[in-house]
């Protein structure tokens, strides 16, 4: 069962550190969202070391059964570390100490060469993103993974958007999310969604004058 409050608290933590913001934004999509959740803004120690137990704790919610985590490049690195060390403080985790490996982006032709740096992979593997857009990082990391001859058990990430793809009159059936849980038969979990996100709005008055507009937006395009 996934905890309720870790997932409001999350976003809550996000507003704080001005990584989710509300407006009106041009996202990559060429849309214009009224919010916007940009997770290269955690940037210090303390809010990675805090962002690191968000993702540990959605892991240890979602009941899955893990070996190690895998951070796929860039973004992925610094993720997969603070959610193991996270993980090795964890009162659920019964003193388990969580290896973690990340890719590079080109393969090294000195030392031990290769693009894997960290942890041999094998057992159940957990790919650790910020989020899904094109799904791409993962059908990279799924394929390494696979290459190792380890098993991807899932994908953990900060934010599902819950939002399909496409122009506005050709729109997929299915969220970037979905789509890859159904490609690779596993599961993805997300610290929060945007249902989240409209929760802590109608919860907080401050935040009232952005509720139309991120429901108009997810009636839109959200599944």
């Amino acid at each position: 069962m996934l905890h309720t409050s870790n997932r409001a608290d999350f976003v809550r933590f996000s507003l704080a550190q001005g990584v989710l913001r509300f407006g009106s934004f041009k996202v990559k999509s060429g849309r214009q969202s009224p919010y916007f959740f940009n997770a290269g803004l955690f940037n210090t120690g303390r809010s990675v070391g805090r962002l690191g137990e968000f993702y540990a704790q959605a892991l240890v919610d979602s009941g899955l059964s893990f070996d190690m985590l895998f951070g796929p490049a860039y973004k992925g690195i610094p993720l997969s570390t603070a959610t193991a060390v996270a993980l090795a403080g964890h009162a659920d985790m019964a003193d388990r100490d969580i290896p973690f490996a990340f890719n590079r982006k080109e393969a090294k032709d000195h030392g031990e060469g290769g693009v894997l740096v960290g942890a041999p992979l094998q057992g159940k593997v957990v790919i650790i993103d910020d989020v899904i857009t094109a799904g791409t990082s993962v059908r990279e990391s799924v394929q390494i993974i696979r290459q190792a001859g380890a098993e991807p058990a899932a994908v953990l990430i900060a934010l599902d958007r819950m939002e399909r793809a496409g122009p506005d009159d050709a729109l997929s059936a299915h969220s970037a999310v979905q789509d890859v849980a159904s490609t690779y038969g596993i599961p993805v979990v997300s610290i929060a969604s945007l249902h989240d996100i409209m929760t802590v709005l109608a919860d907080d008055a401050t935040l009232a004058e952005h509720r139309e507009a991120v429901a108009a937006y997810r009636s839109r395009y959200g599944v």
